[in-house]
């Protein structure tokens, strides 16, 4: 199954509004599910606080290293890395920019936030 014209964005460290280990559980299963299904979206954004998802410590790394060896593109906001001062942390994705957003996301007919 594929979202052949979708871009995920990931503004959080987590999933949904609820305690923070929830949140967790929550976009680990989420991804995990996506990983084992093959639904495989284009584009993947992470920026705010959700570059805290592709880094040193991320319970989903491994996850989304292997939705990236499968095609799936992942950018991670440079602005965001270096606000947090993660960007010597990074363990999946490529740096970008604002402008790698935008292009990702006025390119695809659906835009997911979580």
């Amino acid at each position: 199954m594929s979202f052949s014209e979708t871009t995920i964005l990931v503004t959080r460290n987590g999933m949904g509004e609820a305690e923070p280990a929830l949140q967790e559980k929550l976009v680990c299963t989420y991804f995990r599910l996506m990983d084992e299904n093959d639904i495989l979206p284009p584009v993947i954004c992470f920026y705010a606080d959700g570059v805290k998802l592709v880094v040193d410590g991320s319970p989903i790394i491994d996850t989304l290293k292997s939705l990236e060896t499968k095609g799936v593109r992942i950018i991670l906001c440079n602005t965001c890395l270096q606000y947090y001062d993660l960007a010597d942390q990074i363990q999946v994705g490529v740096i970008g920019g604002m402008g790698d957003i935008i292009e990702a996301q006025v390119t695809a007919s659906k835009v997911i936030t979580i």
